[in-house]
């Protein structure tokens, strides 16, 4: 065993327990936290796979945002800790099968033999003026260029979705009409009243 064998099995059992804190931790904060660690590992193993965009990416967008916005929203909310935890036994069957067809269906894709192959070609080092971003742009833009369309309209239906559930009209909410605002006159606005000096007593 080489010492890039020995560092890719010290990530990965990071990465499982950390994922298994996720969904066993008591407090949510913990749970965050333990996400932040996983998602770390796990751009640890991209780098071994020179994935170096792919792994800056992770650590940006969902550890620097993403995750840090669900511990700004954890540790703001009076959160009922036991609410969260009712009907967790409840649901564990349905989760356990769910987890296990998940688990076996990527035994099947790594025992695959084109998937294997296609690891080994991975596996082989480049150039110094390998850009993987160049190479992930080019399959993105010509080979998956399809599948990418149809996740970008797929995400696209979904952020409308949300903000067609979770929008509230009230009569009481005040909005603003740019275009009233362009076309107001200074008369509109402004009255000048015209009102005789006074004068202050003693001066008289």
């Amino acid at each position: 065993m080489n010492f890039e064998t020995l560092i890719f099995y010290f990530l990965a059992s990071i990465l499982l327990f950390a994922a298994l804190r996720v969904i066993t931790a008591r407090h949510p904060i913990h749970a965050a936290l333990f996400l932040v660690l996983a998602f770390f590992t796990a751009a640890g193993l991209w780098l071994m796979l020179e994935a170096e965009f792919l792994a800056i990416t992770l650590v940006l967008v969902y550890i620097g945002a993403v995750t840090v916005l669900f511990l700004f929203v954890v540790m703001m909310m009076d959160l009922d800790l036991g609410k969260l935890r009712q009907g967790f036994w409840q649901n564990l069957p349905l989760a356990a099968v769910v987890g296990g067809l998940m688990a076996l269906e990527m035994v099947l894709i790594l025992a695959n033999k084109s998937f294997i192959a296609d690891g080994v070609n991975l596996a082989q080092r480049h150039g110094a003026d390998y850009s993987n971003t160049k190479e992930l742009g080019r399959l993105l833009y010509t080979d998956y260029v399809y599948p990418f369309e149809l996740a970008a309209v797929v995400l696209l239906i979904a952020i409308v979705a949300a903000i067609a559930i979770t929008l509230r009209h009230s009569k009481n909410t005040k909005q603003q009409n740019p275009a009233e605002q362009v076309r107001v006159r200074s008369a509109d606005r402004i009255r000048v009243i015209s009102m005789p000096s006074e004068k202050v007593r003693g001066e008289e």
